[in-house]
């Protein structure tokens, strides 16, 4: 493996604590603290979903959508499997059986150098999972919108 570039370098050195970003996001994902949620994205967040094309951006869309998923995946089944990181991101594998479908998936989550959480990415399969979740998704962003 190759050793970290300059840039690399300066970021670990400089970035957030990742251990202690990690750790707080499993800790949402535990409590489903909404307001901890709300507070911790950067107001020009950017999620990207495994089915909407365009990139989503800004604090509210990302908050609806991360809540959302919270509410269609969360659960006492939901479990990360697998973790990867980089200066100041972190990939974290997850499995969940939703409607009785195994949902595999990986949650990809960038912070700032304040600690901030700015880029978002969801992917999963199989795909009827993607099928499963994206109606699943839809209906609770619609009740979301419905409570706006």
């Amino acid at each position: 493996m190759a050793a970290p570039s300059n840039t690399e370098q300066a970021l670990a050195e400089t970035g957030p604590d990742l251990d202690s970003l990690v750790a707080r996001w499993r800790a949402y994902v535990q409590s489903h603290d909404r307001q901890a949620l709300w507070d911790w994205l950067h107001p020009e967040a950017v999620f990207e979903s495994p089915v909407v094309h365009t990139p989503q951006r800004g604090r509210d869309i990302v908050f609806r959508y991360l809540t959302s998923a919270d509410q269609v995946l969360g659960g006492p089944g939901f479990r990360y499997v697998g973790e990867w990181r980089g200066p100041r991101s972190v990939v974290l594998e997850f499995e969940q059986e939703v409607e009785g479908l195994h949902v595999n998936g990986i949650d990809m989550i960038t912070w700032d150098a304040a600690g901030r959480i700015t880029h978002f990415t969801v992917m999963v399969r199989p795909l009827k999972a993607i099928n499963l979740l994206h109606r699943l998704m839809g209906e609770q962003l619609q009740k979301a919108a419905a409570q706006a």
